[in-house]
């Protein structure tokens, strides 16, 4: 398997690796456009970077993503500022999500062990958001967490484990305090 490969099936793989950093900067340089750009060229920009047609998206500026072509939104979805994913694996967002200012998406993890860490090894976990999910500023979700569908995540989470559908859930770590 190919690096690029052993990334996205969510094996240990090496960040260095040249076609990595080649895709790391084609994303890094369509973000830059993209945050650069008037607001009719976005959603162009958008659909190269995601590698996704006929958009229904508002991403407001500034964006950041690692890689671009492992994220598919659904239609209708909007972020506020500062959205950052970490791509390195996929990104699904279904329907209807709206996004809160200041919220990191990390699929990206780095082993435990010092030595691996240091080579470069990395590993990814995919993260799915359900349809209807509302999720407040300075949230942060990490690797392998599933949100269902009509999911309220409160402001200043960190998102750790799966959330269940038709929640509202809070805190550092994230835990569901109501079922609507």
């Amino acid at each position: 398997m190919t690096e690029k490969e052993k990334m996205i099936s969510g094996e240990l793989y090496n960040a260095d690796d040249t076609t990595l950093v080649q895709d790391r900067k084609r994303a890094k340089t369509l973000c830059k456009q993209y945050n650069d750009s008037p607001i009719d060229l976005n959603a162009k920009i958008l659909e190269e970077l995601f590698q996704q047609d006929q958009l229904n998206v508002n991403v407001e500026a500034p964006f950041r993503c690692d890689y671009g072509y492992n994220i598919t939104v659904g239609d209708n979805f909007y972020s506020n500022f500062n959205l950052t994913i970490l791509d390195v694996a996929p990104v699904t967002i279904g329907d209807n999500v709206f996004i809160a200012p200041n919220v990191l998406i990390a699929t990206a993890g780095h082993p435990i062990d010092p030595i691996q860490r240091t080579r470069g090894d990395e590993f990814g976990k995919p993260i799915t958001i359900g349809n209807r999910v509302w999720i407040g500023g300075n949230v942060v979700i990490l690797p392998g967490v599933s949100i269902g569908e009509n999911v309220t995540i409160g402001a200043g989470s960190v998102v750790t484990k799966d959330i269940p559908a038709n929640t509202v859930a809070v805190g550092n770590p994230c835990k569901v305090i109501k079922h609507i």
